[in-house]
């Protein structure tokens, strides 16, 4: 079939209404095409508009939807999979309409392999969920984004989170898939095995497709013991170029920090109100170290000395479960603290990742950026592995701060592409990043949609993400 042929359909109503027919028939009452429950199933957190899709089906287990794709491809509807729908770059709308498949239901820990530190998931289950699961045997997943996402749906965005920079992010923790294609067939992308040789790494393939190549319905990842000691704690700093500069250098130095995250003042400000902290409002690392007593109590000493150094400090630390929660709690709720910051606004939120030596660089001249642009956007970044985020709060209804808020994410990303970064360190590509991929990858682009086009030839997997045909 030549390549024109295989552009994606038009919308075709007497097609959708067959197919919700088809469904209906197939699942009964797990269809739902009310308005109310297809628009929470389009893009509900950011400015994107909502794009809701046509129905929404609840599947039960991996021939469910076998049975949904299928269904869908033979009247050529798109499919769109939903997990817990916290992304942020309208990853979940329907741009051409078609049908979300919502994991809600399929939200069972499959098995546990403690002695070899993985367990099987179907991907409706939640990492808080996973974790709650895991306690009793002294294992925990470590990925973290601040939203208690889906294993499915991190999986899909290959997100990330305020671990990362020791435990890295779902691509190293991921095992294997089983995945349904545009085609209904299912297949496994791997085995159990740490590692091997065998073939093209189809696992890597698909955590971060988006939804765009397949239908993620099993995931196998890595279980961590959870560490003997684990200490915690914040260091205010007289500035964020001050504060990141400390990032680097413990970094650089071996010191093995499990978590370091970056406050700027107007983020300390909107979690000192939002999670009745008392935190000082200056630019702030939250730190992390896990290991043994005495381990954390070194890690932390070293750390510290780092901070004087570069005039920050002084670092109070606790091993104590309760205090560091409540810490790390308002990291996780930073989205929200953020909004109450200006009532009644959206927030906005982007993020970029550089190499880690560019890092104070580009975190200065976005602070600079903000300042000119009288825009109110506070920061906040997983620090040591180069990625921050920023959340521009802005009246909707007003054209003119819309457009200064794009204005402003545009220059952002081109700052990061300058600096040999990239457009997202986690929050995915979506919609929002589909522009900004030719600049950073290049011919690399043709590769992607090639691919896209030989597993998904008319384009219903989640179309209008990633690439476009």
């Amino acid at each position: 079939m030549a390549m024109a042929e295989l552009a994606a359909q038009p919308r075709n109503e007497k097609a959708v209404k067959a197919a919700i027919g088809a469904l209906a028939a197939k699942f009964g009452n797990r269809l739902v095409t009310s308005q109310a429950v297809r628009e929470q199933h389009g893009n509900t957190l950011t400015w994107i508009e909502n794009q809701p899709p046509d129905a929404v089906v609840f599947p039960q287990t991996a021939e469910d939807v076998q049975d949904a794709v299928r269904i869908c491809v033979q009247h050529r509807v798109p499919v769109i999979p939903y997990g817990t729908g916290t992304s942020l770059e309208g990853h979940i709308n329907a741009p051409q309409g078609g049908v979300t498949l919502d994991f809600r239901d399929m939200n069972r820990v499959l098995a546990v392999h403690a002695e070899d530190l993985d367990c099987v998931v179907e991907p409706g289950v939640t990492r808080k969920q996973l974790n709650e699961y895991l306690r009793d045997q002294g294992l925990f997943f470590p990925i973290d984004p601040g939203a208690d996402a889906s294993i499915g749906g991190m999986t899909a965005t290959r997100a990330s989170g305020t671990n990362a920079v020791r435990y890295g992010t779902m691509k190293d923790n991921v095992l294997a898939l089983k995945v349904v294609l545009a085609s209904g067939e299912l297949i496994s992308t791997a085995r159990r095995a740490k590692k091997s040789s065998a073939g093209y790494d189809l696992t890597r393939l698909f955590v971060g497709s988006e939804g765009t190549l397949g239908v993620i319905t099993e995931i196998t990842v890595k279980l961590h013991g959870i560490p003997e000691a684990i200490s915690g704690g914040i260091c205010p700093f007289p500035s964020v170029e001050a504060a990141c500069n400390a990032t680097i250098a413990t970094i650089q130095s071996g010191i093995p920090v499990a978590r370091i995250e970056l406050f700027d003042e107007l983020q300390v400000k909107a979690c000192n109100a939002y999670s009745k902290l008392t935190l000082p409002e200056s630019p702030l690392l939250f730190l992390e170290f896990h290991g043994t007593e005495a381990g954390v109590a070194e890690q932390s000493a070293r750390f510290g000395e780092i901070a004087a150094d570069l005039g920050g400090g002084p670092f109070t630390w606790t091993t104590n479960t309760e205090e560091r929660n409540r810490l790390w709690q308002a990291r996780h709720d930073a989205y929200w603290a953020v909004i109450g910051l200006r009532p009644g606004a959206k927030a906005f939120a982007t993020d970029v990742c550089v190499p880690l030596s560019r890092l104070a660089e580009c975190v200065t001249e976005t602070q600079r950026d903000i300042a000119e642009h009288n825009m109110l956007a506070p920061i906040v970044g997983h620090v040591g592995d180069g990625n921050f985020h920023t959340s521009v709060l802005l009246d909707m209804n007003d054209p003119a701060e819309v457009a200064t808020a794009k204005a402003f994410s545009e220059r952002l990303v081109e700052r990061a592409l300058a600096m040999e970064g990239t457009c997202t360190g986690e929050h995915g590509v979506g919609q929002g990043k589909m522009k900004y991929l030719q600049a950073e990858h290049g011919e690399a682009l043709a590769a992607m949609r090639a691919i896209k086009h030989a597993l998904d030839p008319q384009d219903l997997m989640n179309p209008g993400k990633i690439v476009a045909f």
